[in-house]
């Protein structure tokens, strides 16, 4: 408990077992994002190991694309990502927590549809939605898959952060 209030800006809702916080990164999400699974540790009772998530994972994003662009001389987006669930959905699904080197929101307010409407509301969550398949492969449990190389990203890569795909409070419905 004292771990999800210290990593949390305010708690939004509670049941037994769940506190859905606003984390200090400032996104939404159940128990400030502390998972005790995939954790273990050398010394103590296992049943006390907890995993906190980065401290701040738009700066490791960008560490770990500084490193790759220049030892492997090209052109990346990297990407932070956490299992997070959602309103009105059962179930987890992989979400961006943080990235460098992309987009993470792509407006397509303007441009015409398929049949020449012009879009009034789609953004894309383009890193949510590159976050959500990537953790269809690595996977949630015990399949021990780290990291993700995809290619065929649509839009255009562009310098970009966690901040964009954050609703600011006076748009949210939920609060």
């Amino acid at each position: 408990m004292e771990l999800i209030l210290k990593e949390s800006n305010q708690v939004l809702r509670t049941r037994p077992g769940t506190l859905i916080v606003e984390h200090r990164l400032g996104f939404v999400c159940a128990n400030a994002g502390i998972d005790h699974s995939n954790v273990d540790g050398p010394y103590g009772d296992p049943g006390a190991w907890v995993l906190l998530l980065p401290e701040n994972p738009d700066e490791s994003a960008q560490r770990i694309r500084n490193y790759l662009e220049k030892n492997c001389q090209v052109r990346i987006g990297v990407m932070i990502i956490d299992s997070h669930g959602r309103a009105w959905r059962l179930g987890v699904l992989g979400t961006t927590i943080g990235f460098s080197g992309m987009p993470g929101l792509v407006d397509l307010r303007g441009k015409p549809d398929i049949f020449g409407y012009k879009l009034r509301i789609t953004e894309i969550a383009a890193a949510d939605e590159l976050a959500a398949g990537s953790s269809l492969i690595m996977g949630q449990a015990s399949e021990c898959i780290p990291a993700v190389h995809v290619r065929g990203f649509p839009y255009p890569l562009r310098e970009g952060g966690l901040k964009e795909l954050l609703r600011s409070k006076d748009r949210d419905l939920f609060r």
